[in-house]
């Protein structure tokens, strides 16, 4: 698939809105757990630094509800990114747009940086409210994805923003789409796709997904969700959870392991059972350790997922981790994502 790239684009002094993916899971006490998120943002925020850009972030964290909650504030992520960039000057408003974020935008100069509030603070960005994705255009010359992770989302940064701007892909956005466009294209066989988590966009994947994959494999809350059983009867499809809904059964990965014994490509989005608790683990850490000593190629989408591999100290033993499991998979199976193709709209000349 062909898209216009970061690098491609005359962004040397000019204004340019960087929709990053900083939703990053946060501690107890209010800090940032993982900083991975923003340290995949670096080099294309080094490469627009180089170009003496004003660069102005946009992103998201958590689900607030379109509403501010306190707890949810990018000055957490701001935190991080000025001692990432620490000779850098980095700008916070604490309004999406508005006054303030207007003054600090005209007032930027080359080479710094102003990140904007929690984009879904404002319910126009779910939404996908033109009037917001129109005022969010008004503030700079380029736009520039670098969050492959909510490029499945139909949201107003996500889609009408780009098709306002001359529009590319952030680096890491960019190995993304490289990365998993061969995967798709190229796949060694047999190919084995594993499904876990409690997000019920998963079972329309799954659904699509049996036209590429060679097994499914399916566990966590997935088996509990309307639409589910029957794709269970599938012949491609497997999965059974025990009596607490809480992980897969032994029996259940038993037969799971004897398919990822014999894959090639092994794709997994979600963790297969309630792993944070030890007294729930067994059937993810059973699959973790079959996957880590498969010899096919192996790949892992989710945070939730990285999480539950580097738990069992396994997640050195991965091939390629991308940043989102939903959009992974979604991209898989339809060879592009909504984010993807407003690029292709954007005004590029």
């Amino acid at each position: 698939m062909k898209l216009p790239t970061l690098k491609k684009l005359p962004v040397a002094n000019q204004r340019v809105i960087l929709r990053t993916n900083y939703d990053v899971p946060l501690r107890d006490d209010g800090r940032v757990a993982d900083e991975t998120r923003i340290e995949e943002s670096l080099p294309t925020i080094n490469y627009l630094l180089l170009k003496k850009a004003k660069i102005i972030i946009i992103t998201h964290l958590d689900r607030p509800g379109g509403k501010p909650v306190p707890g949810l504030s990018l000055k957490l992520v701001r935190e991080r990114l000025k001692i990432m960039l620490p000779k850098v000057k980095i700008y916070f408003s604490g309004k999406v747009l508005g006054e303030k974020t207007k003054r600090l935008q005209t007032n930027l100069k080359p080479g710094q940086v102003l990140l904007l509030e929690n984009l879904r603070f404002d319910p126009g960005e779910e939404a996908n409210d033109q009037k917001f994705g129109q005022d969010l255009a008004s503030l700079a010359d380029f736009y520039i994805n670098d969050a492959f992770a909510n490029s499945h989302r139909k949201h107003a940064s996500m889609v009408t923003l780009p098709s306002l701007l001359p529009s590319g892909l952030g680096f890491d956005c960019q190995k993304e789409v490289e990365t998993l466009t061969k995967l798709r294209n190229q796949p060694k066989r047999p190919v084995v796709v594993i499904l876990g988590g409690v997000k019920e966009s998963k079972i329309k994947a799954a659904r699509k997904l049996t036209a590429w994959a060679d097994s499914i494999l399916v566990g966590g809350q997935l088996t509990k969700f309307k639409g589910l059983p029957k794709l269970l009867g599938h012949q491609k499809i497997m999965g059974s959870l025990t009596k607490s809904g809480e992980d897969i059964t032994l029996k259940t990965a038993e037969k799971f392991k004897k398919v990822i014994g014999k894959a090639k490509t092994i794709i997994w989005s979600g963790p297969l059972g309630a792993y944070e608790e030890k007294k729930y683990e067994r059937g993810t850490k059973m699959i973790a350790k079959a996957m880590a000593e498969s010899s096919a190629f192996k790949v892992v989408g989710g945070g939730d997922t990285e999480a539950a591999l580097t738990k069992f100290g396994l997640v050195e033993k991965i091939d390629y981790i991308s940043s989102g499991g939903g959009a992974m998979l979604e991209f898989l199976a339809e060879g592009t994502l909504p984010g993807m193709e407003a690029l292709k709209g954007g005004k590029n000349d």
